[in-house]
């Protein structure tokens, strides 16, 4: 499991939560709405799956639209698992919210799946996760947490790809 040391290009300052530590808290905005969503709000139903994407490098990451795809369609079966999925779309603040609803397309996203956008990449800075390659935002990521508020697990790829699957995700959820 790679740690804030060990990922390449991260700040030395930035640390990733680790798992049973307390998940830092994010008020991010619903891609499409007028509204925000407080990860500490979401926890407070039960655990919470929070996966960042790598948002908007300069283009739709094709890797994250799949990542993406994969989610929402086993939406009913990590709806069984969990009240809620965020998945996190960080970017520049120039046209992200823009860039965010075009990866979305229509699709009209089905329970318990939210996206929020990550305006500057505040929270993957908190996070730990803030990829400062050229034409890089976010290292990809998943996390779940637990309805404490603490990291009961996580996958950080330190490439493009190596990302969580769906049934590694449930697999975890049910473990709780």
């Amino acid at each position: 499991m790679p740690t804030a040391n060990s990922l390449q290009g991260q700040e030395a300052s930035q640390t990733q939560p680790d798992i049973g530590q307390r998940a830092p808290d994010f008020e991010l905005p619903l891609v499409g709405e007028k509204k925000f969503l407080n990860l500490r709000d979401a926890y407070r139903d039960g655990p919470v799956v929070v996966i960042v994407l790598r948002g908007y490098p300069g283009y739709q990451c094709p890797i994250c639209k799949n990542q993406f795809n994969a989610v929402v369609n086993r939406a009913k079966a990590l709806a069984a698992e969990t009240d809620r999925v965020v998945l996190v779309y960080p970017g520049n603040t120039d046209q992200l919210a823009k860039q965010a609803k075009r990866f979305l397309g229509s699709r009209r996203l089905p329970h318990p799946i939210k996206v929020v956008h990550d305006d500057n990449m505040q929270m993957v800075k908190n996070w730990g996760l803030r990829w400062q390659a050229r034409n890089q935002t976010a290292y990809p990521a998943t996390f779940v947490v637990d309805k404490n508020g603490r990291i009961a697990w996580k996958k950080v790829s330190t490439s493009q790809a190596g990302r969580s699957t769906v049934e590694e995700i449930l697999r975890e959820l049910r473990k709780l």
